[in-house]
């Protein structure tokens, strides 16, 4: 575990020089992004998904729907996407596909928004290296600093299965799991320090969240169809077989049509056939998306999330595959639903690509299993929703996974943030980034409250170089 540390407390270390491969297929997927966000095919961000319909339709103006993009992206892209990729050496969604995202609905012209996206990766691959030099020649080296956040992060995200199953099964299931996470921690940390502790953690707290939900599902269901047979009995005790017969031979052409019929006219069910149909036609598209994303997986200079980020910056690949695979069935309910009610899917899918990339060793086979991937999932979307409408308790178990893992980051984000305070100002540095923090909360939270944290941690690294330089602050040694 010692090694997991050291490397990850090191990852800031990563001076973000890219090679020219690795700086041509930033700049190519970052314009392909912006390509497809300016056609209402995909965005990454999950808050805007839901308004695409309108703009798509045409009851929203480019205008618009620009501003509400840029309102719920710009503090994860200032202040997690910029931060994180600085600290770690490590390039992240938030950074890459947040912005593409604005970029590619804002362009009035089709062959802008390439030309905005692409504008956009070149800034990040040529520019994003000085801004770390500078930055870590500073008096105060607030980067370096914010390494601080690795362990909060890698350890703390291991709990979010817990969390999820007390809140959906109750506290019993919830504690048996939380002591045998801690046990699965304890063990791996004494038999396999070389490997992410919370991984076997994780796998276990998961699967039996999804055991959990699938068994309530099965139940449920045996109850319902035993209720009916029960209600069939009854109705042929009672003397009314004859009847029922033919109240089925009257109803049963009716019903059946009308079932049909129902399906045929009810609104959602033709908007998410639309939908379908309106992805399917742009697989081709979508397959290059896969590849790309898959690719820039596979290059290792990529993480799809916070712990991930620090993972792949210490190269433990392995078990950055593990935590994205793991976060992926939060995440599958959603998106397959926002995309079948809106015609827009998600930047990075149902994220896949990202574990898979990860692990491959060869960039030709991302690229293959990157299109491959996108092309199942784009084709699974309407048998992914009708199979989510007859398991309630695996969609619920879903929703519950992305409030823990949206509530346990908070926390980790915010105690490392204190003490990558605490590492570069000592007490003065925790009274201005705790008061940042606390001042956004108090103000109604103009930076989300994920992103606050790090971005306080940014302000208040600039805040005490200032400091410094007027002869009012001695860094803090070691």
């Amino acid at each position: 575990m010692s090694t997991l540390l050291a490397g990850a407390l090191g990852a800031g270390k990563h001076s973000l020089d890219f090679s020219v491969p690795q700086q041509g297929t930033v700049i190519v997927l970052c314009a392909l992004t912006a390509l497809i966000s300016h056609l209402a095919l995909a965005v990454f961000n999950d808050g805007v998904r839901p308004f695409m319909l309108d703009f798509i339709q045409g009851r929203s103006t480019r205008n618009a729907t620009t501003a509400v993009s840029f309102g719920l992206s710009a503090g994860f892209i200032f202040g997690l996407g910029a931060p994180m990729a600085l600290s770690t050496g490590v390039l992240n969604p938030w950074l890459l596909f947040l912005p593409t995202d604005v970029l590619g609905i804002l362009s009035p012209k089709k062959w802008l928004a390439p030309l905005l996206g692409g504008a956009w990766g070149a800034l990040v691959v040529f520019g994003l290296g000085g801004a770390n030099e500078a930055a870590h020649d500073l008096p105060v080296d607030f980067l370096t600093a914010m390494q601080q956040m690795a362990t909060p992060i890698l350890f703390l995200f291991t709990l979010f299965p817990v969390l999820a199953i007390t809140r959906q099964f109750g506290r019993l299931r919830g504690a048996v799991v939380g002591v045998v996470e801690l046990a699965l921690v304890i063990l791996t940390m004494k038999l396999w320090p070389d490997v992410f502790a919370g991984a076997p953690a994780m796998a276990v707290g998961v699967i039996m969240l999804i055991g959990f939900a699938t068994a309530k599902d099965v139940r449920q269901r045996r109850k319902e169809r035993a209720e009916k047979a029960e209600q069939a009995r009854q109705a042929e005790k009672g003397g009314k077989a004859e009847q029922a017969g033919q109240a089925g031979q009257s109803d049963g052409t009716a019903d059946g049509k009308g079932v049909s019929e129902a399906e045929l006219e009810d609104p959602m069910l033709s908007l998410f056939s639309a939908s379908a149909t309106r992805l399917r036609r742009h697989l081709p598209l979508f397959m290059l998306l896969g590849a790309g994303v898959c690719l820039l997986a596979q290059m290792h200079i990529f993480g799809g999330g916070e712990a991930t980020s620090f993972l792949i910056a210490k190269g433990d690949h392995t078990g950055a595959a593990q935590v994205d695979f793991y976060r992926v069935f939060g995440f599958i309910p959603l998106i397959a639903t926002t995309a079948l009610a809106s015609g827009a899917y998600a930047i990075a899918g149902f994220t896949f690509v990202y574990p898979i990339g990860y692990l491959l060793p060869s960039p030709w086979l991302a690229l293959i299993a990157g299109a491959a991937v996108f092309a199942a999932e784009v084709l699974a979307l309407s048998w992914i929703g009708r199979m989510l409408g007859r398991l309630p308790s695996v969609r619920d178990s879903s929703e519950h996974l992305r409030n823990a893992i949206s509530e346990s980051l908070w926390l980790a984000i915010l105690f490392g943030s204190l003490l990558a305070a605490n590492t570069m100002g000592g007490g003065l540095g925790i009274l201005i980034v705790g008061g940042l923090y606390l001042l956004n909360e108090a103000m109604g939270r103009v930076v989300v409250r994920m992103a606050a944290a790090p971005a306080a941690v940014l302000v208040g690294g600039v805040l005490l170089n200032l400091l410094y330089w007027m002869d009012l602050f001695t860094p803090v040694k070691g």
